[in-house]
């Protein structure tokens, strides 16, 4: 498979799947409830954040705008960097972690800029699709749809341990969706992989130059 429909086959894999689950979630559960789907470390939670990535802020009506077009703008640096690896014949790997990242921000700028015009709120409800009076938020003011939670390990801190002892904590505590999860492993994959991604691509450049 070429670059370029390796590239859109993860986009369009993330988004759907990404937006099928927020939209289930949004249209059959309230804020606060909770889905137990394996066990107790495997919790499906919905939750929605004003901000960024697991459910960190980034304050005010107006921080909450400049974050939506930050998203945007950013996005679309990445779409045109992503088209621009693959007209160089870049590693095939690092163009595939470049669209990871970008379809899970694209995910999520979908929630903040529509969700609040075509849903209504979540709070003691199940939220209804285009509502009479309109949504709960205008255009580019909508919340991110956050749902996985898995808490890998509980327990509680050692009374020796300074500040902390004898309290309970949480392992992973963060609720996410699928979009974070997509920039994470994005992330993780070019942190992991890039001396291969970098050195190929040096080799490249150094055999064409040789050829030259």
């Amino acid at each position: 498979m070429s670059k370029l429909k390796s590239s859109w086959l993860v986009i369009i894999s993330v988004l759907l799947f990404d937006q099928i689950i927020k939209i289930w979630i949004k249209s059959t559960m309230v804020i606060g409830e909770n889905y137990k789907a394996i066990g107790d470390w495997f919790v499906i939670h919905f939750t929605e954040n004003n901000g960024m990535a697991f459910g960190m802020e980034f304050g005010g009506e107006y921080g909450k705008l400049s974050l939506s077009i930050f998203r945007i703008i950013v996005v679309i640096i990445i779409g045109f960097y992503i088209r621009r690896m693959i007209r160089s014949d870049a590693h095939k790997g690092f163009i595939i972690s470049i669209s990871l990242v970008f379809a899970g921000a694209l995910g999520n700028i979908i929630d903040s800029t529509i969700y609040g015009v075509i849903f209504s709120h979540s709070y003691n409800q199940v939220a209804t699709f285009l509502p009479e009076g309109g949504g709960y938020a205008g255009f580019l003011h909508g919340r991110v749809v956050d749902m996985i939670h898995m808490p890998i390990l509980k327990g509680t801190f050692p009374s020796w341990i300074p500040f902390w002892g004898n309290e309970n904590f949480i392992f992973f505590r963060p609720v996410y969706n699928i979009a974070d999860a997509a920039i994470t492993t994005g992330i993780a994959i070019l942190i992991i992989f890039q001396k291969r991604f970098f050195i190929e691509e040096d080799n490249t450049e150094i055999a064409n130059s040789t050829k030259a």
